[in-house]
């Protein structure tokens, strides 16, 4: 990684204007047993550097997958010849989108920001962990006789960057990002039920586990498929719910995170014109950060962006107010503030697009034992399942689990719930937030044209939103 660092400094130093270049390896291995059986084992390799130039208002990308002077250097050619193109097209601009000539200067990074936990992944051999997958893949198969089949997914990603431009990124880190999935199916009378659990950091085995064991994960979704065949469903309607870590994840990242993304801003967004305006209980202040806050190990962490701009906290929305969007250089530009690290690309080949990393809520002063004490009527929800969200920061999200609560002792499990709304108007009825945190999404992968990375979560929220479940 620093020959790579020196080569692309030594590149960068004969160019006119603004070139960036970005050296990226990527190693993924991933294996998978499913009943009792090692069903995958595979690793992929990924080299290369991929430039861009902004030339005349325009950009260009190119890329290469030789990592020598020649290739690099003819790949800027490629690219310097698309930003001209471009540029004739760009210069025009239009009245709301003026044409930007030169990117500002900003705060840029220049070190080697290793990340932790590379050595501990790398000296464990492949026996060992398919050993660990096969183990509890077992573990779940013989926690009752009501599971029909588990699996147990392990993937690693080891990933080598360097970026340099032209006027003063010269940026080097190495990162590994583990992940763990356990699945248990349950089946009575016909009735089929799923548990699912999943875990994913940046770093070594013990941010990997920090919440739970492995053997702890397996128990809890053996658990969960067993407890779901006996569940009844939820009243639906408008209620008053309290939101574990990972579905308040789920929603900061989906529903929120997204509308305040730029270039979703720019196109029309329901965050657009929105800074300075109260969204949400002044309970809530949500952030995102290339960092690991509260504990290490979030499965979105950067110490630099792709275009070698420190991946530093970002305050969204503070005390109920938004403050913030997240942004490129490109983008800052244009609204005349600061890059806040959130320029991200998958592999070499890819152009960084603006998005997020680790997007959380910060937590409160209340425990949710209290919380759960002071709720008259509602549902505990965790456990997201699929869903979807779109930039009006309407949403649905699929629930694992939700407990009633009466009279403020926690009730029966129920199942088959969904969680619905406009995400800005449930943050504005949140009136508890629990001290609690806990990341929570870091087995996902956030979509965008291109994969990314991501983690979210936060403490226990309690809102009004609307169940779906039997009227």
């Amino acid at each position: 990684m620093i020959a790579a660092l020196e080569l692309l400094r030594e590149i960068a130093a004969r160019q006119d204007g603004f070139v960036e270049i970005r050296y990226h390896a990527k190693t993924s291995r991933s294996l998978g047993v499913d009943k009792g059986k090692v069903e995958r084992s595979q690793v992929r390799h990924r080299k290369g550097v991929g430039v861009r130039v902004f030339a005349g208002g325009g950009w260009g990308f190119a890329s290469t997958g030789q990592v020598d002077a020649v290739s690099i250097e003819r790949a800027i050619q490629l690219a310097r010849t698309a930003a001209k193109a471009c540029a004739g097209h760009s210069s025009a601009g239009s009245a709301k989108h003026p044409p930007l000539m030169s990117l500002p200067a900003c705060t840029l990074a220049r070190g080697i920001f290793d990340q932790p936990g590379l050595e501990e992944i790398a000296a464990r051999s492949l026996e060992e962990k398919i050993a660990m997958a096969t183990n509890l893949e077992a573990h779940m198969r013989g926690a009752s006789s009501t599971i029909r089949s588990a699996s147990c997914t392990y993937n690693e990603i080891f990933e080598d960057k360097a970026i340099v431009t032209t006027d003063g990124a010269e940026a080097a880190f190495r990162l590994v990002r583990p992940e763990l999935r356990v699945q248990a199916v349950a089946e009575k009378d016909g009735q089929l039920s799923t548990g699912n659990e999943a875990v994913g950091a940046t770093g070594g085995w013990d941010c990997l586990f920090h919440s739970a064991a492995g053997e702890a994960l397996a128990e809890r979704a053996a658990k969960t498929a067993q407890d779901l065949l006996g569940a009844g469903h939820a009243e639906g309607g408008r209620s008053v719910v309290i939101l574990a870590p990972s579905i308040v994840g789920l929603l900061v990242h989906e529903a929120i995170g997204h509308t305040v993304e730029a270039d979703f801003v720019q196109a029309g967004s329901v965050a657009a014109g929105k800074i300075g305006h109260r969204v949400a209980s002044d309970l809530v202040t949500l952030c995102d950060s290339g960092g690991s806050e509260h504990y290490l190990g979030a499965g979105g962490t950067i110490p630099v962006d792709d275009e070698g701009v420190p991946a530093s906290r970002t305050t969204i929305i503070k005390d109920g107010i938004l403050v913030s969007y997240l942004h490129s250089r490109e983008s800052a530009a244009r609204f005349g503030v600061a890059p806040t690290g959130n320029a991200r690309a998958w592999e070499y080949s890819d152009q960084p697009l603006i998005r997020m990393r680790n997007t959380y809520l910060e937590p409160g002063s209340q425990d949710l034992d209290e919380i759960i004490a002071n709720t008259r009527d509602g549902y505990l929800l965790d456990g997201p399942r699929n869903g979807q969200a779109d930039a009006t920061g309407e949403f649905m999200f699929g629930v694992q689990e939700a407990w009633r609560i009466r009279d403020g002792k926690l009730g029966e499990l129920v199942r088959g719930v969904t969680l619905s709304g406009i995400a800005f108007e449930v943050l504005q009825s949140v009136d508890a937030v629990s001290r609690d945190f806990r990341w929570d999404l870091g087995a996902g992968y956030c979509g965008k044209g291109q994969p990314a990375k991501v983690d979210a979560g936060g403490p226990y929220i309690r809102c009004r939103a609307l169940l779906g479940g039997e009227q």
